[in-house]
């Protein structure tokens, strides 16, 4: 038995979960493990995050912001059992309905899911966020945008290039201009595969919340690209532009202003996108979100046509080459060759 599996078990014992049966979750991108706690007398279920801090993980930053989401209503997560200097946490179990999954299933749901989903945000952001959270300002963007350079790029050709600075210049420019408001918590990975539906609660309550962990404060029109322009699944162009009316409706937002924000934040969104799903793939050995990134790379290029990107659409057409079957492949190729970059 491991050092972290002894850990694990002497966290479990000392909790309402010692006689639990134990079975693996799906994971995601990070380090984190989930695991289902069972118990065999009554069937109730809960789930057990195993985030090591040895490999970078803090359940910290969890512990606050699904406490701060479920004082306002919404269904994160309740925190049942926790230690937090060893990184395990037993949570409320919200399901396996993800909206990724219901939407396959019944078609008829995708417009009540989204609508849902849509309802929420305005919902959240009628509140005042917690203190204290990092901010998602256009220097901190534009950082985050740069990845593309440094990983899709560098895949892509093996090079750099010379545009890096002008780039990061431009689009830093792109959204001070345009998407400069950090006055809303934005949970940043608030996507189809994120979201779980649990149709016997009530209003925004309907919707499960998964993933938070690095919620900053942000734009309003954030995570509503984060939703609409879901590098996992195809979201209908006309819900898409539903849902951004849906929210300029219910937050009293100006619509002109939120579209162009929109735009430019789907940019800096998707190009940080390209280049995380490369390093997932050339660092971490993750080859199969190479695989999503032609979908990204749509994204992208939608945003850039929008007129308030067009200083920022020149540097990456000329700098960024479209993702080809053998670029595609040429990135896969290099997969867990850069453990170090």
């Amino acid at each position: 038995m491991t050092d972290r599996a002894i850990l694990q078990q002497a966290f479990i014992a000392h909790t309402d979960w010692a006689d639990a049966m134990i079975a693996p979750l799906a994971g995601d991108a990070s380090n984190r493990r989930y695991l289902r706690l069972t118990r065999a007398a009554t069937g109730e279920t809960a789930v057990l995050m195993d985030a090591p801090p040895e490999k970078g993980e803090d359940v910290r930053p969890f512990l606050r912001i699904a406490r701060y989401l479920t004082g306002l209503g919404l269904s994160a997560p309740r925190i049942l059992a926790e230690d937090s200097t060893n990184g395990f946490l037993i949570l409320e179990d919200l399901g396996d309905v993800l909206f990724a999954r219901v939407i396959p299933n019944d078609a008829a749901l995708e417009l009540p899911l989204y609508s849902a989903a849509t309802d929420l945000l305005a919902e959240l952001h009628h509140h005042a966020p917690p203190p204290d959270l990092a901010v998602y300002s256009p220097d901190v963007m534009a950082d985050m945008a740069a990845l593309a350079f440094d990983w899709y790029l560098v895949g892509a050709t093996g090079d750099i290039g010379p545009d890096r600075g002008a780039f990061h210049a431009t689009i830093k420019t792109a959204l001070a201009t345009h998407a400069s408001e950090t006055n809303v918590l934005i949970q940043r990975d608030y996507h189809a595969e994120n979201l779980l539906w649990l149709p016997d609660r009530v209003g925004v309550a309907r919707v499960g919340l998964l993933d938070f962990q690095d919620a900053m404060l942000g734009h309003p029109a954030y995570d509503l690209v984060s939703i609409l322009q879901d590098a996992r699944r195809d979201v209908p162009r006309a819900i898409e532009q539903g849902m951004i009316a849906r929210y300029i409706d219910r937050s009293g937002a100006d619509p002109a202003r939120f579209e162009t924000a929109y735009a430019c934040l789907g940019a800096q969104r998707n190009l940080r996108i390209l280049g995380v799903f490369a390093r997932l793939c050339m660092r971490d050995g993750k080859a199969h979100y190479v695989d999503l990134i032609p979908r990204v790379w749509a994204h992208l290029e939608r945003d850039l046509s929008h007129p308030a990107m067009a200083a920022v659409a020149k540097i990456v057409r000329a700098a960024l080459a479209p993702p080809t079957p053998a670029i595609l492949q040429r990135l896969k190729d290099q997969c867990a060759t850069k453990p170090t970059r």
